[in-house]
């Protein structure tokens, strides 16, 4: 595996794996990897031919800078992880490689950003634009792979690469959970032994919700879940909404489209943790 960290490094060795006619599939990450992150770099091996990885905690998307401080960083672990998936590249650069200069750019993203996290998370989307499309300039790969944990993410990465003319396939994944049912996040290992004890119980209540669909109105089903998490000590929802899975906005009744999401987010102690769940699909 290689492991590049300057811009010229990567567009050369990319250069020639492109002038033999390989599949670039490429995994854009923050790091302090997980199976969630794995399993990304899994299917994009599958289908591509040759995998690349970014490691890059951008600053430009935190709206918190305790929160950027705070992110778990190890390149070491991650290195050797994606040793064990076959990774071909590992792109680890830094700052000044990304933003040699200040990225003055805004996006618009219209409704998909004004909800949930683009809501809660002032800038983040536009900062999560400017990296993303800067990973995508340098490494021209032909499929893009993101988890869908990040549900409203992958939908601005779609709208994004729409405005910007990519060439690039966004691959959307699912989520991946640990035993116990809790989503694979890096901002886990930051729970307490006994926040993470209770943890599971965001997903728990998410899948429990199902059963109410026939039975609740809308409104009664967001209003439950969010009772039934915020009874965890520790625990406090920031937002829970139940929205169109294609334009993000909420929905008043289960008939108002044909896919229907979940989306929520929970304060752990300070750990800021986020999950979904499909309520309806066809």
């Amino acid at each position: 595996m290689y492991k590049i960290k300057t811009v010229s490094e990567l567009q050369s060795v990319l250069k020639q794996v492109q002038n033999q006619g390989k599949q670039i599939g490429f995994v854009p990450t923050m790091g302090a990897l997980h199976e969630g992150h794995l399993s990304l770099v899994k299917q994009a091996k599958d289908e591509c031919d040759y995998v690349v990885v970014s490691v890059f905690v951008n600053p430009n998307q935190f709206n918190d800078p305790k929160d950027l401080e705070k992110y778990p960083r190890d390149i070491d672990r991650d290195s050797e992880l994606l040793s064990t998936v076959h990774c071909d590249l590992l792109f680890a650069p830094g700052i000044e490689d990304i933003y040699p200069e200040e990225d003055t750019r805004k996006f618009e993203f219209g409704a998909l950003e004004t909800v949930m996290e683009g809501r809660y998370r002032p800038g983040h989307f536009n900062g999560v634009a400017q990296v993303v499309s800067r990973l995508f300039d340098y490494c021209n790969p032909d499929k893009a792979y993101f988890g869908l944990k990040d549900f409203q993410q992958v939908a601005i990465i779609q709208d994004m690469a729409e405005q910007l003319n990519c060439t690039v396939e966004i691959i959307a994944c699912p989520i991946i959970r640990e035993d116990d049912g809790l989503a694979m996040s890096s901002r886990n290992v930051r729970l307490t032994q006994e926040q993470r004890k209770n943890a599971p119980v965001i997903a728990k209540t998410l899948f429990d919700s199902c059963n109410f669909v026939s039975k609740m109105s809308v409104e009664e089903l967001r209003n439950h879940v969010m009772h039934e998490i915020n009874l965890t000590d520790e625990f406090k929802v920031e937002y829970f909404e139940i929205v169109d899975g294609k334009t993000l906005q909420g929905v008043d009744n289960w008939e108002d489209c044909n896919y229907i999401v979940g989306c929520i987010a929970v304060f752990v102690g300070e750990v800021r943790l986020i999950d979904n769940v499909i309520y309806k699909k066809r």
